[in-house]
């Protein structure tokens, strides 16, 4: 499912219009971006947490040469789904 059909789905859902759904959507997605980048944890109670996670620094090897290297730490976004969620999706 893609953005649009979400936005379809939610809209007949919620009986508000496509625009209104659209507008629903991209804020909250704003919202989350935002507050995962600046190191906040959104959790949905039955659905998932969303937060940021540091990876530390690390050897690797370049997959051309075999020789090693330093992969630098960094920090990425996670999703952790929620108990209802798991239960849904695998009974």
């Amino acid at each position: 499912m893609n953005k649009g059909e979400l936005v379809d789905v939610v809209a007949a859902k919620a009986n508000v219009t496509k625009k209104q759904a659209d507008e629903i959507i991209s804020a909250f997605l704003s919202v989350v971006i935002e507050a995962v980048a600046n190191g906040k944890k959104i959790t949905l109670v039955g659905f998932g947490s969303f937060k940021r996670r540091e990876r530390s620094e690390r050897e690797g090897r370049n997959p051309k040469t075999n020789d090693p290297m330093t992969i630098p730490a960094t920090r990425v976004p996670a999703f952790s789904a929620g108990k209802a969620f798991k239960e849904k999706v695998a009974p």
